[in-house]
């Protein structure tokens, strides 16, 4: 594992933030408008602020079609499949429970790189700490997800649907270091291609011209979704996806929960309950226990002191 720099952690922190804030833009967005709009006004509007980076930065994007490919399935995996099924789960669900649902992102990670990569296998440490985060996930849900028929068994479910989205794009992005493309292009590149894709679908099952005009506060919330959550995110995380590595850069999904829960019982009124908290704290253990850094240190050997 690579080591992690203060200005990665850093970057960490402020990526965590506006991944956080996503789930509170979209508990905002969701009571004036249909799931699919909402991830292509994301999409759409993410592309043009990254274009207009691009052209600040007088970066040219690239010709290749093999390359384009690329974005195209990175924009599936990263952003149509994952968005689309996030947003739907939150009609139905809190933001905070969203985004701790969302952390298990990283045990998808590691169980889809032990069947897909050579490098990456399951040890008993990464055993352990799967098997601890997927008990959190189950006190997150509580004992009612699995009692007859729950709208929000589904929507709990959609969420864990984008988890494993997320493992497959984290795996495939890490191409676009080994082809020589740069973050920003990655970035762009990806949300264009997500934004060709969702448009003309949007277009045709929400008709978005038969609803009705939105309040001011979707608005601001569409905005920074697009803004802060998207397009600034995705050029943090493909610069932190080339210098800190993909198994470094999971642990943001440990962060943005707590951000998550904060903000929507500051604005959302939404309530904080114990199983949330237990639930956060026994998946915190388990990537924790992924991660290695406590159980190195735990391990360190002890410098004899001499008595005088």
């Amino acid at each position: 594992m690579n080591g992690m720099t203060g200005k990665d952690w850093s970057l960490l922190i402020v990526l965590s933030a506006f991944w956080g804030c996503s789930f509170l833009f979209i508990g905002i967005a969701v009571k004036d408008l249909p799931p699919l709009c909402i991830v292509a006004l994301r999409v759409g509007l993410a592309a043009l602020v990254l274009l207009g980076i691009t052209r600040l930065l007088h970066v040219t994007l690239p010709q290749d079609r093999p390359v384009w490919g690329n974005f195209l399935i990175m924009g599936m995996l990263n952003n149509v499949i994952p968005f689309s099924l996030i947003v739907w789960a939150q009609t139905s669900i809190t933001s905070g429970l969203a985004s701790i649902l969302n952390a298990t992102t990283p045990l998808m990670t590691i169980l889809v790189a032990h069947h897909l990569t050579t490098d990456e296998k399951v040890t008993s440490r990464k055993a352990f700490g799967i098997l601890t985060g997927f008990i959190g996930v189950a006190l997150v849900m509580g004992p009612q997800a699995f009692q007859g028929e729950n709208s929000n068994v589904l929507a709990s479910l959609a969420v864990l649907g984008a988890a494993l989205s997320y493992a497959f794009a984290s795996l495939f992005g890490r191409r676009f270091k080994a082809i020589g493309v740069s973050p920003v292009i990655s970035a762009t590149g990806q949300v264009l291609a997500s934004t060709v894709l969702l448009v003309p679908i949007t277009l045709m099952i929400d008709q978005p011209w038969t609803l009705p005009m939105p309040g001011w506060q979707t608005w601001i919330a569409i905005a920074g979704l697009a803004v802060f959550s998207t397009a600034l995110a995705y050029i943090l995380f493909f610069r932190l996806l080339a210098s800190a590595g993909a198994t470094n850069l999971m642990l943001v999904t440990l962060l943005v929960p707590v951000s998550a829960l904060l903000l929507g019982w500051l604005i959302l009124d939404e309530a904080l309950e114990a199983t949330h908290f237990a639930g956060m704290a026994v998946i915190a253990a388990g990537l924790l226990t992924l991660d290695g850094r406590v159980m190195r240190l735990i391990k360190r050997p002890q410098t004899a002191v001499p008595l005088k």
